[in-house]
């Protein structure tokens, strides 16, 4: 029975060895050297092309190496392969230690002792307690659950949006489109943890910031194309809000000429607050795989109509 990895080649190494380790009935295979691609019948991959899906007749699961599947051309996978997205340790306690970061910094004014730091100012300001600031989780999933959860720690009040409803102690949760101006009126920061669809794609737009309290600040760590990059922009120069952290963007690589790059109320990271860590992840896929092979269902499978 053949798996094929074709995703981070620097981590393959350590897919290899685990499997070896405790899987060595299952023939492991890492693009580009994958033999006879007729004999796959398991994917791991990230942004596999719809003519690379073709040459797979025998394909019976999709195994996504990261927690979005936005990135998989659901039109080349046939109707009976499932989609399997990576919910995995070491994808949430990433994101969770990077929003955490974010939140804190914006809280503790950092970005304003930088800029004071490079223009010799000392000028403490006001600490107020997290208790004073409220934090909003756009996406209520494993990792939106997880952020709120450790937010919940640190004493910010809390509130999160989904497509339907979750309850979560401590959070006030809202649903749906009619709930999501209410959720947004009381948001000091926002925190985008969305998966890219139809219906969330450019959600982060100029009528949505007018529904932010005035000086909000924007943490981004969903996707790229959930972001209009010129509301934004608009929103920071007119003090609507007031900074805006973005680890993913539009495209990836961020033009060198993109005005982000130069924009003093923007910070930006490479699409790395979280990554799947091999460590973690291959023992959760293997046993997704040993899961089908004895005919159960398989974990964290997504829902092609939803796409997520």
């Amino acid at each position: 029975m053949s798996i094929l990895y074709r995703s981070d080649a620097p981590r393959a190494a350590a897919w290899v060895r685990y499997f070896a380790e405790h899987a060595p009935d299952l023939d492991f295979r890492v693009w580009p050297d994958a033999g006879d691609l007729a004999e796959v019948e398991y994917l791991i991959a990230w942004q596999a092309p719809a003519e690379f899906i073709a040459r797979l007749p025998r394909l019976k699961v999709f195994f996504s190496s990261g927690a979005g599947v936005d990135h998989v051309d659901f039109s080349a996978l046939p109707g009976h392969v499932p989609i399997v997205r990576m919910v995995e340790p070491g994808i949430i306690n990433g994101m969770v230690e990077y929003v955490s970061l974010a939140v804190l910094a914006l809280h503790r004014d950092f970005f304003d002792y930088m800029a004071a730091k490079a223009a010799r100012i000392w000028d403490p300001l006001e600490v107020p307690p997290a208790s004073a600031r409220t934090i909003g989780v756009m996406g209520m999933g494993a990792l939106g659950c997880a952020v709120l959860e450790r937010l919940a720690s640190y004493g910010f009040n809390l509130r999160g949006w989904n497509r339907s409803p979750r309850e979560i102690e401590g959070v006030e949760s809202f649903a749906g489109p009619d709930q999501l101006q209410p959720f947004l009126a009381g948001c000091d920061v926002l925190i985008c943890l969305l998966p890219l669809t139809a219906a969330t794609r450019g959600i982060l737009n100029r009528e949505l910031f007018s529904l932010l309290p005035a000086g909000a600040a924007l943490i981004n760590v969903g996707r790229g194309p959930h972001l209009v990059d010129a509301d934004l922009l608009e929103a920071l120069d007119s003090g609507r809000l007031s900074r805006a952290i973005l680890d993913v963007t539009e495209p990836e690589p961020l033009p060198a000429d993109h005005p982000f790059w130069a924009h003093p109320r923007v910070f930006l990271t490479p699409h790395v607050a979280s990554m799947t860590q091999p460590e973690s992840a291959a023992p959760i896929l293997l046993e997704n795989v040993r899961r089908h092979q004895r005919g159960e269902p398989l974990a964290d499978v997504i829902d092609r109509c939803r796409g997520y």
